[in-house]
This record gives structure tokens, sequence and C-alpha cells, in this order.
């Protein structure tokens, strides 16, 4: 047994624990080790049937029998029941809506219930309410001889591991204690020098290992967490370390520009400038004074005028000469997500850059477009894709917008000198080497986002990009009103909606999916669909207004006439999935409304709700929830009191639970690294210590462990 092997080379695995360990992203002995428990259970805590009592949450191991399917007398609910015995008692677990439960366990398997007892008003009948489920082979893990341990050793504390439909906890449990009883631990290597484990106090991998997965007290579990997460963060700080010195040997084009002239094209401007937005400006400025690439992250609120920011330094650009040149210009390169972004961004450079004789082009997938038109020189034109290509080659289009169409091989830029993103900030370090010309000159590049980053994610994250907070809104813009509205309270919504829209305004409403769920389907999510919504709106609740759909699924042509329509003002009511959430700009639609809110993250209800701070009228957003629980409307409570989009963000990384952080899919790190993304010192010292070693040993030769490991991740971490 060694590290790299697959796991099926060592384990008996039938397709659905291919497949369950597949999705866990588990293929290797080593990616078992490091798939951690979610969290402990504590065996000294377990109930016997006998003594549970109603309200409590409570483990209970037992034998299952009596399965089967059934419906509520009353509220005809489809439900699984079965029956727990312990040698104590019996008590009945009932599953609500989830039916086919029933036929996923054995009858007369041993079982692991965890849940709420709940008492049945009429007979007193205690039962299990919804209760987790898993089969077990043998005692409780942790009861009686220890997998981990000499026999007879006793461990109160139990892992549990995030599973998957397949395999279970108890099953990972078992796996990994048949890794450690082979010897395997003896030989693991450790990535972390000895001087930094012993600077922070930082247990070895092998003894870590061991405590994460059998801890005999909490504090072991605690002190091999911190280990693994400050490894996590480390690795990845080297790894943009590196990044960052590695771009900035690429040298690049020097921009110039007078002060005065800057002050000029920002003087047209229908708003004075933030202090932030100056101080934004003059930092990219500057960089672009600098002889190697700028690698800048600008992060600011949704409406705190990034666009302004990215139109005055491109300015600066597309006024210089190229090198060695006196005629000419140097080029800009704005990139875009969506399709509609793109449009929207070529629609407000035309504003800013009208009176300038200044060539502006669209690229996307549906087509180009050119500013001026020969024919109408103050609209624009639809051109040929390849005469685009021509004068972009040729250096006749100084800014190109466009969607990720600019990166393709087809378009060569005769002096590309800066790159802005918008909204691609995991534009990763393989597509950035692609804008380096042949002859290592490489274009300043800027990446701009609204998602509000907590300070120690973007310390990690973008360790290799130099941050900008533009943490000032525009003066006059009211703040947004935003109320949490539970299932009772829509009529009276309603109401005040049709008040707005009365007086000439527009209403968002998001939906959490597009289509109607499939009833046949066991784990369909129940939320709202965006089709069903608008027919419901056209017909019983606005049959006055004019309501239209957007999704996904619409062609990006038909996306752009919806929402010309919309801005336009013909459409009164736009139902939409979260498709809108980047950019769209809409100065009208003051009103949003968010079905199933507590389906999404709270920066993501966040970016919403910025749909509607686009002017200077009153704007309202309705947090639509559908449960009363407490946790939910507390958590929605959070985004109704949040002066700003970076408070937001420091609260949800606060207070979401290890299990709810899904950082491998959102930012390609894993829970326990999101975990230590709480703990800004550890995040610094993970930062010092990287910074420490590239300086000392940029190709980290004395560090082969750390130098294989960076080499594997490149391609892990790009935030494409």
């Amino acid at each position: 047994m060694t590290f790299p092997s697959a796991l099926e080379e060592h384990f008996r695995l039938w397709p659905p624990q291919k497949a369950a360990l597949k999705k866990l992203g588990i293929k290797t002995i080593a990616d078992l080790l490091y798939h951690f428990p979610s969290r402990y259970g504590d065996t000294s805590e377990m109930k016997n049937v006998a003594n549970l009592a109603q309200g409590e949450t409570a483990v209970v191991f037992g034998k299952i029998s009596g399965l089967k399917m059934s419906k509520g007398f009353r509220t005809k609910i489809s439900m699984a029941e079965g029956l727990i015995e312990d040698g104590t008692g019996k008590i009945k677990a009932v599953w609500f809506n989830q039916p086919y439960l029933a036929k996923m366990t054995a009858e007369g398997a041993l079982v692991r219930i965890e849940g709420k007892i709940s008492e049945r008003k009429k007979t007193g009948e205690l039962y299990f309410s919804n209760p987790k489920i898993e089969t077990v082979d043998k005692l409780p893990t942790g009861v009686g001889d220890s997998l981990f341990g000499a026999a007879g050793e006793k461990h109160s504390l139990y892992p549990v591991y995030p599973e998957s439909r397949g395999v279970t906890s108890n099953w990972i449990y078992h796996a990994v204690g048949k890794i450690f009883k082979s010897g395997i631990l003896e030989n693991f290597p450790d990535l972390i020098p000895k001087d930094i484990l012993s600077k922070y106090n930082l247990p070895g991998v092998k003894t870590a290992l061991v405590w994460i997965h059998a801890p005999q007290k909490t504090s072991d579990a605690l002190a091999a967490r911190k280990r693994f997460a400050f490894e996590e963060v480390f690795l990845i700080q080297l790894q943009k370390q590196r990044a960052k010195k590695e771009w900035q040997k690429n040298s690049s084009c020097s921009i110039n520009h007078a002060e005065e002239h800057i002050k000029k094209f920002t003087s047209r401007f229908s708003f004075p400038l933030t202090s932030a937005q100056e101080r934004a400006i003059a930092a990219i400025l500057a960089d672009f004074k600098k002889n190697f690439a700028m690698s800048r992250l600008l992060e600011g609120d949704v409406g705190s005028g990034k666009t302004a920011v990215a139109a005055t330094t491109a300015y600066a650009a597309v006024t210089t000469t190229p090198r060695n040149q006196n005629f000419g210009n140097l080029q800009v390169a704005y990139m875009c997500p969506t399709e509609i972004l793109a449009a929207q961004h070529f629609e407000s450079f035309i504003k800013y850059f009208s009176h300038l004789p200044v060539q502006i082009a669209l690229i996307t997938g549906s087509g180009c477009r050119k500013f001026p038109s020969k024919v109408n020189p103050d609209g624009w034109t639809d051109i040929s894709r390849n005469q685009l290509l021509k004068w972009v080659a040729n250096g006749e289009i100084p800014i190109l917008i466009g969607t990720h169409a600019l990166i393709q091989k087809s378009v060569k830029f005769k002096n590309l000198a800066y790159v802005i993103i918008d909204e691609q900030h995991r534009f990763g370090t393989a597509q950035r080497q692609k804008l380096v010309r042949k002859d290592h000159i490489a274009p300043h590049l800027l990446s701009m986002t609204a998602t509000p980053i907590p300070r120690t994610l973007a310390l990690t994250i973008y360790g290799d990009l130099d941050l900008t907070l533009l943490d000032e809104m525009p003066p006059g813009r009211k703040p947004i009103i935003t109320e949490i509205v539970l299932p009772n309270g829509r009529e009276a919504v309603y109401e005040k909606i049709r008040m707005e829209l009365k007086a000439g305004r527009q209403t968002f409403v998001i939906c959490p999916r597009i289509d109607e769920p499939d009833p046949t389907k066991a784990l369909a999510v129940q939320a709202k669909s965006a089709k069903a919504e608008t027919k419901r709106l056209k017909e019983k609740i606005f049959p006055e207004l004019t309501v239209a759909v957007m999704h996904s699924k619409l062609k990006d042509g038909e996306k752009e006439k919806v929402m010309d329509r919309f801005r336009n003002g013909k459409i009164d009511i736009l139902v939409s999935t979260s498709v809108v959430e980047v950019g769209v700009n809409v100065p009208n639609a003051t009103v949003i409304v968010i079905e199933g809110a507590e389906r999404f993250g709270l920066a993501q209800l966040h970016q919403l709700r910025g749909r509607v701070l686009r002017s200077t009228h009153q704007a309202y957003c309705y947090v639509f929830a559908e449960t009363n629980s407490k946790a939910v409307v507390a958590r929605l409570d959070a985004l109704r009191r949040a002066k700003d989009g970076f408070e937001l963000a420091e609260y949800d990384l606060k207070f979401r639970g290890a299990g709810e952080l899904s950082g491998r899919q959102q930012w390609g790190v894993s829970d326990i690294a999101m975990e230590a993304l709480q703990n800004l010192k550890m995040v610094e010292a993970a930062r010092a210590e990287a910074g420490r070693l590239i300086a000392e040993d940029e190709t980290l030769s004395r560090y082969p462990l750390l130098a294989e490991s960076i080499k594997t991740r490149d391609g892990e971490v790009h935030f494409e």
C-alpha cells in the first residue's frame, strides 16, 4: 500500500461506492487520509431508547424493522417509517417527504439514528422526526477495541465524515483504520519544514493524521485541524507568491499620462469621483509607470463605481503611444463574463469616450460591433468578425470589449498594454500567460469584482494580486430598504410592489431554478421556478402589467432582446434566475423580490440586491423565505442589517458551519482551509513564511516535496 495507489487496489468497491468516492474527490490512499471528519460524536453521550425525552437531539444504535412507505392520514404527505429497538425499548422513526428511504435500508439491519425526538400530541408517543440514518456492521465507532489503537483502548470520540450516497461515514472510518493498520504512516512525508512546525507549535503529519481521524480528546482534534489548515493556506500562499514573482519577470508597456489630462477626462462625468475612486485610479496609474506588469484586484461593492475607474485608466493607456513610436496608441482589452454585460459596458464606454477620436469595438459569440459608425457618427454599427480582427491586429481599434472570445488565438493585438477583467477574478495564471507577447512583454492586468471577499480570503486566494478597495458609495445613493418576508406576509408585499410599479418603476423577481422540479425524483430541489412564477404573476397577481422571463437556457440573442425591452421600460416585472446577478444595470428598477432566499449565499443575495442600487430613487429588496426557521431568519436578517458587502462577507465566513462553507466548490480550497480563513493571524503567518521561502529559494530546490506539491496544485487552484 502506497500513498498514490488507487483505493480499488486495496478495497473491494461496488459501482455505487466508486461513484460516491469520485463525487467526494477520493481516488487514492492519500485522498482518503486527507478526507477529514466534519465533526465528532461522543459515545459517552449516546442514549438508550428508554432514556429519550421529547425535544432533545439524540443518537441511538439499534436494529431497524417494520420499514414501510405510507401517507399521512389527513395531510396525505408521503413518508417512510420504521421501528428502532436497542434492548431497552422501541421507538418509531418517521421521514416526511422521503418515502424512498424505506427501500434504502435492509430489514433487520443494525443502524445508527441521529435526530430530534418529537411527541405525538394525542398519544404522547415519542418518535424520531426526519433523523439521519446510517447502517453499521458492528458496535458503535469508538466503543470497545479501537481500530486506531491497541486492543482494549477506549476512545469516546468518533469521527463523522462528509459522505455521499453509496459511501457512509462508517465505511470511511473503517477504511481509514485499515490504512493505519498497514503501517503506512511510518513513511508519510511531511510537507511543512521542521523549523516552521516548531515555530508555530504544530504537530507533525503522522501525529496530526492520527489526531484528526481518532482523537482521544477534543484538543487533539483541534490541534490537528489547525495544522492541516495552516498547511493548505501555506501551500496556496507559496503558489501565489511564486506566480507573482514569475509574472513580474515580464516587462510591460510604460503608460505615461499627464495629470491634467486625467482630470479633464473625469470632469466630463455626470458625477464627482469618490475619494476611494481617486485612490484606486492613482494606484493603477502609479503601477503603469513601473518596469513590470501590474497585477491588481479592484474590489468594490455593487454600485461603487468600478467602471468609471476602468474607463479612466483605459483613457491613460489609449492616449499613450507605443514604445519607440511617435504615432499610434496602446490597446486595451476589457473582458466580461456574459454577453449581456459586455454589451452593457460597450454602451458605457461609448458615453465615456464619445467626445474623443477613439474607436471602440465589441466582440462576442453573437457578433461584432464598432463605434463610431461612418453612417451614424453618434452610434455603433454591426461589422464582420474578420474585419474587426484585421483592425485589432493593425492597431486601429484601441479598445476592444468582449467575452472570453477576447483570448482566443484568432484575436491578435498589435499593442495590447492593458487588460481589464470584470467579475473574472478567478482568471488563472494559465489564461494570464496567454496574454504575454512572444517578446515577453505582458499587459497590465486589472481584475474587478463586486463579490464581497473577507480580508483573509483575499490575502490567500489572491495572494499574487495587489488589492485595492472601493469602500465608498457615490453621493446621493439612498440605503436600500431590505425586508425579510415569511410565508404569511406575501400579500402585503405585493401591494407595496404594486404602488411602486404605479409610480413608473420596475421590478426584478429572482427564482432559484428555471423549471418546476420533477415530482418523480426523490432528491429534486423543491423551489420556485422562474417559468411557473412568471405564469402565476401574469395570471393571478399582476394581470394588468407586463411580465417577462429570463434564464440561462435562452439564447444570447433572446436574452439581449429581453434585457433591452426591460431597460427601455417595456417590461414591468422581469422574472429571472440569478443570471442577472452580475452587473446588469437598469436604473429604473427599484424593487427586487428574491424567492427561496435561504437557498442563496449571503454574498449572492447581496449581489442580487445590488441590481436595484443603480439610481437615486429609493430601492427595496423583499427577501422571501420558504420557512419560519429561526436559524434561517437570523441569517437573512444579517443581510438586512449589514451596512455593506464587506461586513456581510465577514459575517458569512464567521457564522456558517464548517459543513456549509463549500470552499472547494466556490474558491478551490477545502472546508478545513475555509475554517482557517477565520483566523487572520494564521493567514498572515502562512503568508509571511511562504514569502520568506520564495525570497530565499524561488524554485524551492531545497524543499523538493514542496516544489512537487506546488507543481501538482498548479491547475487546481486557478480561479477560472
